[in-house]
């Protein structure tokens, strides 16, 4: 099914091709029904739009009124058919459901919004789920790729080269500009009020809608930002909760924060990297817990306070929770997750993270693909030294020839392989 170029009618700017269409391109040619599954405001709409026939627009009341009455009205609608932010009738998912058992026909619906809840059916072989993503920087057109993702996913250890023109300020400068589609002409103040309220539409709309009751909304958002400020860490939910109520005599209860975690990851706020946990035994006593990501660092800047200069020096304004590394260091290694999750999902593999229980040997991403493993660290900077590989070169002699390829993302100049085979690669030069 094609791509029609047309504009991003919400915007008012042309819609630019994303990693996320050729999997759309390979998928609805032969699926009856698709969920866009991602926060709001990362294009999912403008996505389905370029493939759609009729729109149902379930966020306006005079199309939501006619669904509500008779969800089974969109049968007659011609293929394909986008029912945008369905979650408003939910009566439309077993609608959908029902209607794809009774004819298979590929490309008849295409929905955006949030996954079923508990009280729907899942649509599991029936409406396919594929996830929308904040931009990395290949689609926003930072950086010219010249490594490709799936061939370090196919195990022959391909060359790597090429050189790159960005700089540490640069990748600050992106981490803070944000991947989503709709703020990438913002920069400044403009920016910075987006990115706040975005967040403020969160706590004050988005968690109310989806039926949290919210007694204490600025405890929700101390949440978020002592959250925020764990990025790429395991911090325990304890400590997390502990660095939001400090000062306070009275903390919110565990089954409390429980549920601001639940809601913030089913609106996709949240979007941790589970533990990898092999189904052989190939190494020892890992640990179970995730590594926690916002869906894009640019949100955790704003939610921590950060400005580029705090971030650029280190030292006043960063966060002070316990961490290796810096603040920035973990917010470069989300700006790599959000890179790394995008092509994998491309490439139909999965993305974990990998950390012992003793803490001794841990390795930013696993990617988990047909045939084998892709290890890869973030590290912030551009030089890659043995200390920087000790993790990776220990995972190498547990796994052998299952270790498709070694990696170490970094801010450098330049793409090589080093000799003990690990490939070092700028952000800026890697693509799906």
């Amino acid at each position: 099914m094609g791509l029609r170029m047309m504009p991003d009618t919400d915007e008012g700017r042309p819609y630019l091709r994303r990693i996320v269409d050729d999997e759309l391109d390979e998928l609805l040619p032969q699926l009856a029904a698709v969920l866009l599954d991602g926060p709001k405001g990362v294009g999912k709409t403008s996505t389905a739009l370029q493939r759609s026939q009729p729109v149902r627009r379930l966020d306006r009341s005079g199309e939501r009124s006619v669904l509500e009455a008779d969800p089974r009205v969109i049968a007659r609608d011609q293929p394909p058919v986008l029912l945008d932010e369905w979650q408003r009738v939910p009566e439309l998912w077993d609608t959908v459901r029902d209607l794809v058992d009774h004819d298979h026909a590929a490309g008849r619906f295409l929905l955006t919004g949030s996954p079923p809840g508990p009280d729907l059916h899942s649509g599991a072989a029936r409406i396919a789920t594929v996830r929308v993503r904040p931009l990395v920087l290949s689609e926003r057109g930072v950086g010219t790729p010249t490594v490709s993702f799936r061939e370090l996913l196919g195990g022959q250890r391909p060359s790597v080269g090429g050189r790159s023109a960005l700089v540490l300020g640069d990748y600050v400068d992106e981490i803070m500009a944000s991947g989503f589609p709709g703020m990438r002409h913002l920069t400044g103040r403009p920016l910075v009020a987006q990115l706040d309220g975005y967040l403020d539409r969160i706590v004050d709309h988005e968690l109310r809608e989806a039926g949290f009751v919210l007694r204490r909304p600025a405890a929700v958002r101390a949440w978020m930002a002592a959250y925020a400020a764990a990025t790429a860490t395991t911090a325990s939910w304890e400590t997390i909760r502990d660095a939001a109520s400090a000062g306070h005599d009275v903390k919110p209860s565990r089954i409390t924060t429980n549920r601001y975690s639940d809601f913030l990851r089913s609106l996709r706020i949240l979007d941790p990297i589970d533990a990898w946990i092999p189904t052989s035994n190939y190494l020892g006593r890992l640990g179970s817990t995730p590594k926690h990501h916002l869906v894009d660092p640019a949100l955790a800047v704003r939610l921590v306070g950060c400005t580029r200069g705090h971030l650029l020096r280190g030292g006043d304004g960063s966060p002070t929770h316990a961490r290796d590394g810096t603040y920035l260091g973990a917010l470069f290694e989300s700006l790599v997750a959000l890179t790394v999750r995008t092509y994998a999902q491309a490439a139909a593999a999965r993305t974990f993270h990998l950390r012992d229980r003793s803490g001794r040997h841990e390795v930013d991403f696993i990617v988990e693909h047909d045939g084998g493993v892709l290890a890869l660290e973030a590290k912030l900077g551009a030089t890659v030294e043995s200390r920087d590989v000790r993790h990776l070169i220990w995972l190498a002699e547990a796994l052998g020839d299952r270790l498709t390829d070694m990696v170490v993302v970094t801010t450098g100049p330049e793409a090589y392989r080093r000799n003990d085979g690990v490939a070092v690669i700028p952000l800026g030069l890697l693509g799906a």
